[in-house]
């Protein structure tokens, strides 16, 4: 589940940056964490920001569609998103993952798309290209993915999986209908230039998801 700050709706949402100040009340003497709005550069336009996410993409070797789909689980597009557990931005990176790999302003798109794009880079390669496992340890980490071989038993993340599942179904129809070319997951894919077979998703009897191609 994502929230939005309260000033997304606002017309001048492009032009505004969310900082977190903490400051001591001068009766109580407590600290009270308050949200600031400064001025920032415009958030790129919708087609800008897809050329980006495309451009990222094909830079990480990270399949477009699959990152597409993420986003669009993660904030629907929102580069001011804010989740109630602290993962911010559009892709929705907590502070220790954005540190990790190297964004120091997680709500600049371009920044924070590097960034979870590069995430998504090395969960793949960690599980040697495992779309269950890297989709689910994005959600949860990988210390749950390891713990529990796959999956983890938590809705949230069963869930998750599921919904990117389907919005990476429907990134690759579209992306079928369109002459742009994909960018492939691995070098495996580079040189063979086939492209990926659809996924689809199931529930076993046993409760795990699983994914396969026809």
């Amino acid at each position: 589940m994502v929230i939005m700050p309260a000033f997304a709706a606002s017309p001048d949402v492009s032009t505004t940056h969310v900082k977190t100040v903490v400051r001591a009340d001068a009766k109580s003497g407590k600290l009270v964490r308050s949200i600031v709005l400064e001025p920032r550069a415009a958030a790129p336009a919708v087609p800008e920001l897809e050329t980006m996410i495309n451009r990222i993409a094909g830079e990480q070797g990270v399949e477009i569609p699959l990152v597409h789909s993420v986003i669009r689980a993660e904030s629907n597009y929102n580069p001011f998103a804010i989740s109630p557990k602290g993962a911010q931005g559009i892709m929705q990176l907590i502070p220790s993952t954005a540190k990790r790999f190297g964004v120091s302003d997680i709500f600049d798109a371009e920044e924070n798309i590097s960034g979870g794009v590069r995430y998504l880079r090395f969960l793949l390669d960690y599980y040697q290209g495992d779309y269950t496992k890297t989709i689910a340890a994005y959600n949860a980490g990988e210390a749950a993915v390891d713990k529990y071989h796959g999956v983890p038993p938590f809705s949230e993340t069963r869930n998750y999986v599921m919904r990117v599942g389907k919005n990476l179904k429907s990134a690759r129809e579209r992306s079928a209908k369109t002459p742009v070319q994909l960018a492939q997951s691995g070098p495996a894919a580079e040189t063979s230039g086939e492209t990926s077979a659809p996924i689809q998703t199931s529930v076993g009897s046993d409760g795990r998801i699983y994914y396969h191609t026809p």
